[in-house]
């Protein structure tokens, strides 16, 4: 799978025109990745929740991939994005078409 076709369109232009800025950004992800105490499932999951609480939709498939091949079942990947539901409200129910779909159309490789 090409996980670059899964990054938004406006993430994809912010890796081509500001390629300083990205990579000082990914820089940053990078980093705080390796500081994290939670496993990379658990992280994840826990992305996942966050995005779908901030609204930001975009960037689900990419991240439902990384949970996926970090070994989240379909029922995490839903969880996850319903954690929210009593902090956010049901706005994250927005979250969970795209979730899904990005799921189910993942092919793992063997």
């Amino acid at each position: 799978m090409d996980k670059e076709k899964l990054m938004s369109g406006a993430f994809q232009v912010f890796l081509k025109e500001a390629p300083k800025h990205a990579q000082a950004w990914m820089n940053a992800v990078r980093t705080i990745s390796e500081a994290t105490a939670l496993d990379k499932k658990t992280e994840s999951l826990a992305y996942l929740a966050v995005l779908a609480a901030l609204r930001l939709e975009s960037g689900i498939p990419f991240h439902v991939v990384h949970a996926k091949e970090a070994g989240a079942s379909r029922e995490e990947v839903i969880s996850a994005i319903l954690v929210g539901l009593p902090a956010a409200g049901n706005a994250v129910t927005g979250a969970l078409p795209v979730a899904i779909q990005a799921y189910d159309s993942c092919a793992m490789k063997s």
